[in-house]
C-alpha cells in the first residue's frame, strides 16, 4: 500500500511557480494578518460550537477568568486577579477593576455570574456539555468577587476556567439575545471582533482599550482577517499564491516545498491532538449495523497500521497513543490499554467468525486530511471491509455524529488543550451526543474519576475505564498530531504544544 501525499500535483507545481515568481505578499503594509482556515465556523460564540476553530477564535477574542502561560501551563491572573478554595466544592474569585468589554462597559461580577449560571444550566444546550457539567452556580459577593460552587470536586477545574469559560458581557448578551450576540459579538480579549459572516469570515480589529499588564500582551498587528475555504488544496493554493499569511494543518509533505520559497515559511509542532476512529458500537444508526460485533470492531483494529500512519503520513514524531487519550494527560493510563497490533489476517479471521467472510459495506465519513482518509479506507478494503470514503466539511460531519447517522467516521479531539483525561473522555463516553458506545460501566467510572480530589482514585477510575474501552474496542485512537504552519516569513508567529495559535503574540519583523 503506498502511503502518500495525493495532493493534485498539477495545482501545487502551478501555485510554486506562480508563487516564485512574486515578491513577498503579505499584508504587512496594511498592518493586517490574513488567515485562512478550512474548518468553517458556524457560530463564533464560544459556547456554541466544539471546533478547535471557535477555541482559537475565542482566545483572540475574549478573555477568561484564569489564563494559562503557554510556555510553562503555569496558571495566572488574567480577570481574576485571584483565587482560593476554601473546600474541594468552591472557588471565590477577587475580579479584576478597570476592564472594559468591547463596547465599552465595565466588567463587573454580575457578567460572570451571569456566564457560569448560564453555562451550568442543562437547558442552554452547549456543545460540550462535558466541559461544564461540573458547575453548580455562581453568585455574587461584591462588586468584584465571586463564589463560584461546583456540582463535584473537579482537580483541573482553574484549567477548564483558563482555556473553555469566556465572560460573557452580561447586559449586552440579554439586549441582543443568542442569536444577536452570535452575530455581533462582545467580548474583553485583545481583539475585538467588526464583522462576523457565519461560515465565511471574521474580522478582529486591535481593542485599544484592552487592559494594560494582561499576559497577552496589546496586539502588535493591527488587524486580523480570517477566511474559510472548503478544503486543503484551496487553503494552500491561498497561500502560495500571496492571497493568505497563514495557515494551518497543511498536509506534511508540503513542508519542504513551502520552505523553498523565498518569502514562505512553515514549522511543525506535536499538539495535544487525536486523530481517532469512531465506531457506532452502541448500534445508533439501525439494529442491522456490523459494528454492533465485538469482533468486528477488533477486526477493524487489527486491519490498520496505525504506526504507518503516524510514520510515513502525518510524520514529524507522531506517535500511536495506546489508551484513548492523549499520554501526557493525567489518567491517561497506557498500561491499562488492550492494545491491537497491525494484523490484516487476524483481522479477516475475526470477521469471519463474527459472520462476515466476505467484509460488508459500510459508509465512512471523515474531516481529516483526504489521504489519510484513504489510507484507512485501503486498509479496511484489505480486509474486505468496503468502507466507502465520505469527505465532509468539519461543521457537518459533526452535526451528522451528534445526530448518530454515523457507523465510522474519523477525527480528531484536542481536548481544548486541557492536560487531564476529564477533557477527552467524557465527550465520547458520557451518554451524551458523541457516545457511540452508551456502556453504563463507562459512564459510572468516569463520574467517579471525575468527582474526586484524590489522585489515585481518580487513577484506578479512569485506568477502568481505558481497560474497558480498549477490551471492547469501542473507538480506535489512530495518532498524535503534528501540527504543520504555513506562514508569511515577514511575519513573527510562534506555535505552542496546546494548538492555540496566539495571533496577539505575533508581529511583523
Amino acid at each position: 500500500m503506498r502511503l502518500q501525499n495525493r495532493l493534485g500535483a498539477a495545482i501545487l507545481a502551478m501555485a510554486l511557480l506562480g508563487a516564485a515568481a512574486m515578491p513577498a505578499a503579505a499584508q504587512k503594509s496594511a498592518d493586517m494578518l490574513r488567515i485562512v482556515m478550512r474548518d468553517a465556523l458556524p457560530n463564533i460564540d464560544p459556547y456554541y460550537n466544539n471546533l478547535r476553530t471557535g477555541v482559537v477564535m475565542h482566545h483572540q477574542g475574549w478573555d477568561a477568568l484564569v489564563y494559562r502561560n503557554p510556555d510553562t501551563f503555569k496558571l495566572e491572573p488574567l480577570l481574576a486577579t485571584e483565587w482560593k478554595q476554601p473546600d474541594p466544592t468552591t472557588i471565590e474569585f477577587t475580579l479584576r477593576p478597570g476592564v472594559k468589554f468591547h463596547d465599552g462597559s465595565p466588567f463587573t461580577a454580575d457578567d460572570v455570574v451571569y456566564t457560569i449560571n448560564l453555562i451550568a444550566d442543562p437547558a442552554s444546550k452547549l456543545s460540550t456539555p462535558a466541559n461544564y457539567n461540573w458547575l453548580e452556580k455562581a453568585e455574587k459577593t461584591g462588586d468584584l468577587s465571586v463564589r463560584v460552587t461546583l456540582k463535584r470536586p473537579n482537580p483541573a477545574a482553574l484549567e477548564y476556567f483558563a482555556l473553555v469559560i469566556p465572560i460573557y458581557p452580561k447586559a449586552y448578551r440579554e439586549k441582543v439575545g443568542a442569536e444577536g450576540y452570535a452575530k455581533a459579538p462582545v467580548g474583553a480579549g485583545p481583539y475585538k471582533m467588526t464583522k462576523v459572516e457565519p461560515g465565511v469570515s471574521i474580522d478582529f480589529e486591535r481593542f485599544e482599550d484592552y487592559w494594560a499588564g494582561s499576559p497577552k500582551g496589546k496586539p502588535a498587528i493591527k488587524k486580523l482577517s480570517v477566511r474559510f475555504v472548503p478544503d486543503a488544496t484551496t487553503e494552500m493554493t491561498e497561500l502560495l499564491a500571496g492571497r493568505a499569511d497563514w495557515i494551518w494543518n497543511m498536509n506534511p509533505d508540503q513542508l519542504d516545498p513551502v520552505n523553498k520559497m523565498p518569502h514562505l515559511q512553515a514549522v511543525r509542532k506535536e499538539s495535544m491532538r487525536v486523530g481517532y476512529l469512531s465506531l457506532d458500537a452502541a448500534g445508533r444508526t439501525g439494529a442491522d449495523n456490523p459494528l454492533t460485533k465485538h469482533k468486528v470492531r477488533q477486526a477493524i483494529w487489527h486491519a490498520i497500521d496505525r504506526k504507518a500512519i503516524a510514520d510515513k503520513l502525518v510524520t514529524g514524531g507522531s506517535r500511536v497513543p495506546a489508551a484513548p487519550c492523549f499520554p501526557s494527560q493525567f489518567g491517561c493510563d497506557a498500561e491499562a490499554a488492550v492494545t491491537y497490533d497491525y494484523d490484516p489476517v487476524k483481522a479477516k479471521k475475526l470477521l469471519a467468525e463474527a459472520g462476515y467472510p466476505d467484509g460488508f459495506d459500510v459508509e465512512l465519513a471523515s474531516y481529516v486530511l483526504p489521504q489519510w482518509g484513504s489510507a484507512v479506507q485501503n486498509y479496511l478494503l484489505a480486509v474486505g471491509i468496503r468502507a466507502k470514503l465520505n469527505q465532509l466539511q468539519t461543521a457537518a460531519l459533526i452535526q451528522r455524529a451528534k445526530a448518530g447517522e454515523l457507523r465510522m467516521y474519523l477525527g480528531s479531539w484536542g481536548s481544548f488543550s486541557i492536560n487531564d483525561v476529564s477533557a477527552f473522555l467524557p465527550n465520547f463516553f458520557d451518554n451524551g451526543a458523541d457516545d457511540y458506545a452508551r456502556d453504563p460501566d463507562i459512564h459510572k467510572g468516569l463520574i467517579q474519576g471525575g468527582s474526586s480530589i484524590n489522585p489515585e482514585v481518580r487513577k484506578e477510575a479512569y485506568s477502568g475505564v481505558i481497560k474497558r474501552i480498549t477490551e471492547q474496542a469501542y473507538w480506535a485512537p489512530l495518532h498524535t498530531y503534528v501540527t504543520t504552519y504555513g506562514h508569511a516569513k515577514q511575519l513573527d508567529f510562534t506555535p505552542y504544544p496546546d494548538e492555540l495559535p496566539r495571533f496577539y503574540l505575533a508581529k511583523w519583523k
